[in-house]
């Protein structure tokens, strides 16, 4: 049995959705093992709606301050800043980030170890600070190293088998309480769609593709899943969709569904994690996990709206041969750098 230190400080920032599906077991393996977590949460997506349906408490620092680059670097100063000066009375011992640059600059600051995780390599802009601020970088082993060195991850990579998708859906039992939540009916075949991520800086272009599939879709069960306020306006306007007002239980829709179109990362995993088929419409530079996913045939890159064929499947729910991770692997690599333990 390995030896355990005494109680640390612990630190974790949500920025964005996917973050609190990632950090929520780590949150609960840090607890478990006798450590004080804070958290603290920025007003994006549904991330404090996530926070509070998974019972994480947090603090809400900051807001999204727009799509643009100069948008984008004035809101990182000013939360960085925000950051720092709450958490510096705190006197953590680590702070941990999925892909949060506002976390990392602000440890860095204040002299804080810092841990940041993601699974996508080609955020440059956002790598390009996490990677040469952090003192370590947890990431899947099928990235090359060498397509993050010159991001500054010399030295600094921490790298772990499978998806990430593994290790927080390792707990996970899908509850078919969301299907009747939404209204839907069973009997009939229904689609999952996620919008794309409009405001991130790898995905800077209108994704004409997804409105094709939006259009075939057009009369079918379908539950859309938008990122953002504007989104949510916009398929109001277009109507003929299922729009879930605030944060639901996506992971047992997903289990539950019979197709997943996605122009984003996360959520295609997710469907992959859990055996339902599923779509990729992202436009940007594959990364290393989806290029892997496409080779096994367990992710299709959709290349013309017309091959999307929505029918319901034999199997639904939870896949007998799903492959369930350890997240205590995650908070070994991620509390490295303050010998957590």
């Amino acid at each position: 049995m390995r030896e355990r230190c005494s109680a640390v400080r612990v630190w974790v920032d949500l920025t964005n959705s996917p973050h609190v599906l990632v950090l929520r077991p780590v949150i609960a393996e840090l607890h478990a093992r006798g450590h004080q977590v804070e958290v603290t949460a920025r007003d994006f997506a549904q991330t404090l709606q996530l926070c509070e349906r998974f019972g994480i408490e947090h603090t809400e620092i900051g807001r999204h301050r727009g799509a643009g680059l100069i948008d984008k670097a004035r809101g990182l100063a000013a939360r960085s800043a925000q950051l720092a000066r709450w958490a510096r009375p705190r006197r953590f011992d680590l702070a941990i980030g999925h892909g949060s640059n506002d976390i990392t600059v602000a440890a860095w600051l204040l002299r804080i170890p810092c841990s940041t995780t993601f699974d996508y390599e080609w955020a440059t802009i956002q790598h390009n600070v996490n990677c040469r601020l952090a003192q370590a970088v947890v990431v899947p082993d099928v990235i090359p190293p060498e397509r993050l060195y010159r991001c500054g991850a010399r030295g600094k990579l921490r790298q772990y088998p499978g998806l990430k998708e593994e290790y927080y859906l390792s707990d996970f039992e899908p509850d078919p309480a969301v299907i009747d939540e939404l209204g839907l009916d069973r009997a009939a075949p229904i689609a999952v769609v996620r919008t794309p991520p409009a405001v991130s800086l790898y995905h800077r272009f209108e994704n004409d593709l997804f409105g094709q599939v939006l259009e075939r879709l057009r009369g079918e069960q379908v539950v859309v899943l938008p990122r953002t306020p504007e989104q949510r306006a916009e398929l109001a306007r277009i109507g003929g969709f299922v729009v879930p007002e605030r944060a639901i239980d996506a992971q047992s829709l997903i289990a539950y569904c019979d197709l997943v179109v996605s122009a984003g990362g996360t959520m295609n995993r997710e469907a992959v994690a859990l055996g339902a088929p599923v779509y990729t419409v992202f436009e940007g530079r594959l990364g290393a996990v989806d290029e892997r996913l496409i080779a096994l045939g367990k992710l299709r890159r959709l290349q013309r709206a017309d091959e999307v064929k929505l029918v319901k499947r034999q199997a639904v729910g939870d896949a007998a041969d799903r492959v369930r991770r350890d997240p205590a692997l995650l908070v070994d690599l991620l509390s490295g750098p303050a010998r957590v333990s």
